[in-house]
């Protein structure tokens, strides 16, 4: 594992200085990477995705879990980092080094993954772009079947929030959509450098079964985006552009079994499902 010196020293040999743009805070701490790869629950034979595994400190933890078989494909925006980290893991684990394979890219533009499909996904996600990685890795890769990352603490909150939650919002009723996401712990901030001013939290997800519908993901996802829009407005408000007019979005609302007269915040992923159900059936 690397610790704060090796972490500094690649720094310096590599020209590296992290950028707030790109939320490059790197963990220091071997025992924290070591506690990621634990709660991650990776198996032997998993292929995990890494986002932003900038100089290899939890790679070489995921790696060392996946055991005899499992694989771990880093994706790294950042070149410099990118061209490193073959030769970081060659030089600490040798052994292993054959089972990462890194891709130089961003991973919100990501179309595919080459090789097996992958089956977890575990990443430090810069709070700024978390969400946004998280539910495109989702609909793209439908082979995932759980992951665990280290966001922001409020990003997290959002995630695991539920109806009713003063964070409950667009980030969980997505996530939602997924499969069940929990928290799993907190993580200070020492063990990063450069030393964030946020506090960092862990979240687990599964993958589940999206509500039993005939509304497509986008056609939920769009009512979800209209009832937050505003939170204050009812949803015979918020949904009245969505439906066309607040009558016809009243109509829908009840149609669905939704009082028109009540906010996002309230309800869960299913009832998002059938109003976007009943909005699609009226049009």
């Amino acid at each position: 594992m690397l610790g704060p010196a090796e972490v500094r020293r690649l720094i310096d040999e590599l020209g590296v200085r992290p950028t707030k743009q790109r939320g490059q805070n790197f963990v220091i701490d071997p025992n924290t990477v070591r506690r990621i790869a634990r709660l991650a629950k990776v198996g032997p034979d998993e292929v995990v995705l890494e986002v932003g595994p900038g100089l290899g400190s939890l790679t070489l933890a995921l790696l060392e879990r996946t055991g005899g078989a499992g694989r771990v494909v880093a994706v790294e925006v950042d070149r410099a980092l990118a061209d490193a980290l073959p030769d970081t893991i060659a030089s600490r684990a040798p052994a292993l080094a054959e089972r990462c394979r890194v891709l130089h890219a961003d991973a919100l533009r990501l179309t595919a993954v080459p090789g097996p499909p992958p089956t977890a996904v575990v990443a430090n996600l810069p709070y700024n772009i978390a969400v946004p990685v998280l539910l495109h890795l989702w609909a793209l890769l439908p082979s995932l079947r759980h992951g665990l990352v280290l966001v922001q603490a409020e990003v997290a909150d959002r995630l695991v929030a539920g109806p009713g939650s003063r964070t409950y919002g667009v980030p969980s009723v997505k996530a939602a959509w997924h499969g069940p996401v929990r928290s799993a712990g907190r993580v200070g901030r020492s063990v990063f450098w450069p030393v964030p001013n946020v506090d960092s939290a862990l979240v687990s997800w599964q993958r589940g079964d999206p509500p039993d519908t005939t509304a497509n993901r986008t056609q939920v996802f769009t009512v979800v985006d209209a009832a937050f829009a505003q939170r204050r407005k009812t949803l015979r408000a918020a949904l009245s552009v969505l439906a066309g007019s607040p009558t016809q979005a009243e109509s829908a609302l009840r149609s669905a079994g939704v009082s028109p007269t009540s906010r996002g915040e309230d309800l869960h992923v299913d009832d998002f499902a059938r109003i976007a159900e009943a909005l699609a059936m009226a049009g």
